[in-house]
């Protein structure tokens, strides 16, 4: 779950769960991880996240017309650990 949410920080989460689906024999659980990850993962960047550029343009005048890596890191770590909490609760509960 880790390593999905911070490989979704450089890739598409799209391309993370569908990499994860071609692993032969891989547990349900395992998949709720991967997914789980990838999704809490999601605000870690602009590219790899289809609403990120989005919220970049409507938001750019309060980031001085500048939004760097460590910003958005900055800004994303704080929701990103609760929501990767919560699914971990969840993954531990099946």
């Amino acid at each position: 779950m880790l390593g999905a949410t911070v490989l979704t920080a450089f890739n598409d989460n799209a391309a993370i769960t569908f990499l994860s689906t071609m692993v032969p024999n891989i547990s349900d659980s395992l998949k709720y991880a991967v997914v789980a990850g990838a999704v809490a993962g999601g605000g870690l960047t602009i590219i790899a996240n289809a609403p990120n550029p989005a919220g970049v343009a409507i938001l750019k005048k309060y980031f001085n017309n500048e939004v760097s890596p460590g910003g958005i890191l900055a800004g994303a770590v704080i929701p990103t650990a609760i929501a990767w909490l919560i699914f971990w609760c969840f993954l531990n509960r099946s």
